[in-house]
């Protein structure tokens, strides 16, 4: 199967640079136009060539529709991570390990917001982590701490032994929101006195 893709995508290579070719001869006069008008009407006057010609089109056709189901069979596979067990294949989608990763970044203290995108390649999973990071913290020290414990997790969830290449991309650094302060029951009590009560219409006595 990948010889019978591999000489597809050859020839197909092959007609569009010739057809490329052609047009760049054209566009720079290097072909005549009455060339061109006499090749068209040779095909149009002999019935042979009009069937092969149709026969090309029809083979262009159909090559461009396997290429373009190759190509959404192979992205379609990307988009899941697949391994054997003792009792069958099992297949797990990369979106709900990017879920998985989002709440696990929710048990770090460091992180305000991760978005992960993750892709399955020939040398491994690659995970791209765009993470938003409070700014009082060490970088450094933050990113291989995320970098450690996304690994590991991923790697015990799946139980793999396929690399797993994790990068971080930090965007932004936020301020962390100091918590409200509640009140005691003092000083609810003194805010209340504070307050100017309503006693009502008052008129002075003449």
């Amino acid at each position: 199967m990948k010889l019978f893709n591999g000489i597809t995508r050859f020839f197909y290579t092959l007609i569009l640079i010739l057809l490329g070719a052609c047009l760049i001869l054209v566009a720079l006069n290097f072909i005549p136009k009455e060339s061109l008008i006499n090749i068209i009407n040779l095909i149009y006057l002999k019935p042979d060539l009009r069937i092969i010609t149709g026969f090309a089109g029809l083979l262009l056709i159909g090559v461009s529709l396997l290429i373009i189901q190759i190509a959404i069979g192979r992205m379609e596979r990307e988009k899941i991570i697949a391994f054997e067990n003792p009792d069958g294949q099992v297949t797990v989608s990369l979106a709900a390990i990017e879920d998985f990763m989002r709440r696990l970044a929710r048990q770090v203290p460091e992180i305000k917001e991760l978005r992960p995108k993750v892709t399955a390649t020939k040398k491994g999973i690659i995970v791209d982590a765009k993470v938003t990071l409070y700014s009082e913290i060490s970088i450094p020290n933050i990113t291989e701490k995320i970098q450690s414990i996304v690994k590991n997790r991923v790697q015990d969830m799946l139980g793999i032994e396929e690399a797993i290449i994790v990068k971080v991309h930090i965007n932004k650094l936020a301020q962390r929101e100091e918590p409200k302060k509640k009140k005691s029951k003092r000083e609810k009590q003194e805010e209340q006195e504070e307050e100017p009560k309503y006693r009502g219409i008052e008129y002075s006595e003449e």
